[in-house]
């Protein structure tokens, strides 16, 4: 019985190790194909109320199976909202298992989007340099660098567990800063839509603040925070932090916008009228926005109206009463976020038009000659 056991333990020691390295030669992966065909599917008739499935043949055009066909099945639930039907043609990204260099399994995960979406960027980037010329190359720039220190420094940092809050304030900052000193310089200008617009800002984020306790707000009212709970990393999400955070960036581009734009204006009025008083310069200023806040605030309640579109629909069709509407955590936030970035929105005017004011007050565009040095800071 010893050597029974013996022998056994010897042939499993032996085993194992092939056993092991079947395993570890099963891999998968995402790659680009084109459906070439077709094979089985509903029609167009059944497509909106029959459950069935698409069978497709895929043409793998990326990778080490490039140029290989594979015929794989996509389940269709029969309801529309969920299904996605396929076309010869489409180009897609297809999933592939392999086991010894060969495809054991695949499963087509999306249509292929990112060329039509890299079209657009691309005409987006053109139209800024052809209509702003060099103020369209800056823009390129701070938009590029705005998008690096959110993707590659906030959201990184706010996935570790750094507090969402202060991590927000810091780089929103940040952005602010560096994007108005490329596009304006060093300039009295510049300082005064800085300040214009963190203290809109800051307005924006007390209020939110405020209000997301006075309301309890969780801060998961989406399907997308919940989700949060359960990423690998296993981070412990202020989610409340979160929303707070989410409604300073939102409110950041529309107050960062008028606080520019009325520096922008003051700027002109001073070297248009040299020996205007400061008195009404300010009061120069506080009239453009005034003009600007209507639209302002417009654009804002209607982008997260276009937001939150299909919620409403759904609240009107069901005829919901406007007192349970109002108190819902998923509209209650909407209606902070909204009405704290307006009035944030509101405040930056009189901050950027009395700081402007106040930072113009020595400046000397009577001589043409010191014009650049008597505006720089």
């Amino acid at each position: 019985m010893k050597k029974i056991i013996i022998f056994c333990s010897v042939l499993l020691f032996i085993m194992m190790p092939s056993s092991i390295l079947a395993q570890e030669q099963v891999s998968s992966q995402t790659v680009r194909g084109r459906i070439i065909e077709i094979v089985q599917g509903p029609t167009e008739e059944e497509q909106s109320y029959v459950a069935d499935v698409q069978q497709i043949k895929v043409e793998i055009t990326q990778g080490e199976f490039r140029g290989e066909k594979v015929t794989t099945n996509h389940t269709l639930s029969g309801n529309p909202a969920r299904d996605f039907y396929y076309n010869e043609g489409d180009r897609v990204l297809l999933w592939v298992e392999s086991q010894d260099g060969a495809i054991t399994r695949s499963l087509v995960r999306e249509v292929i989007r990112d060329h039509y979406l890299g079209y657009l960027a691309l005409f987006f980037v053109f139209s800024l340099i052809l209509v702003g010329g060099r103020q369209g190359l800056k823009t390129v720039l701070t938009l590029s660098i705005t998008g690096f220190l959110v993707l590659k420094v906030l959201l990184p940092l706010i996935l570790e567990g750094y507090p969402p809050i202060l991590t927000t304030i810091i780089i929103t900052s940040i952005i602010v800063s560096i994007s108005l000193f490329i596009t304006s310089g060093f300039t009295r200008k510049t300082l005064a839509a800085i300040i214009g617009t963190m203290g809109g800002v800051v307005v924006a984020g007390v209020l939110a603040w405020w209000m997301s306790s006075a309301t309890r707000l969780t801060g998961l009212s989406g399907e997308e925070s919940q989700m949060l709970m359960y990423i690998p990393q296993g981070t412990d999400f202020d989610f409340r932090g979160l929303l707070f955070a989410g409604m300073i960036i939102g409110a950041m581009g529309a107050v960062l916008d008028i606080g520019m734009s009325i520096a922008s204006t003051i700027d002109e009025v001073k070297r248009a009228n040299p020996s205007i008083s400061t008195k009404d310069l300010i009061k120069s200023g506080l009239n453009v926005g005034r003009d600007i806040m209507g639209t302002m605030s417009n654009t804002l309640i209607l982008a997260y109206t276009g937001a939150s579109m299909s919620l409403l629909l759904v609240i009107i069709a069901n005829e919901i009463p406007l007192s349970r509407i109002t108190n819902m955590d998923s509209i209650a936030t909407e209606i902070v976020r909204v009405l704290a970035g307006s009035i944030g929105l509101i405040y930056a005017i009189p901050i950027t038009a009395i700081t402007a004011g106040l930072l113009y007050r020595q400046v000397d565009f009577s001589t043409t000659n010191n014009t650049d040095q008597t505006n720089n800071l």
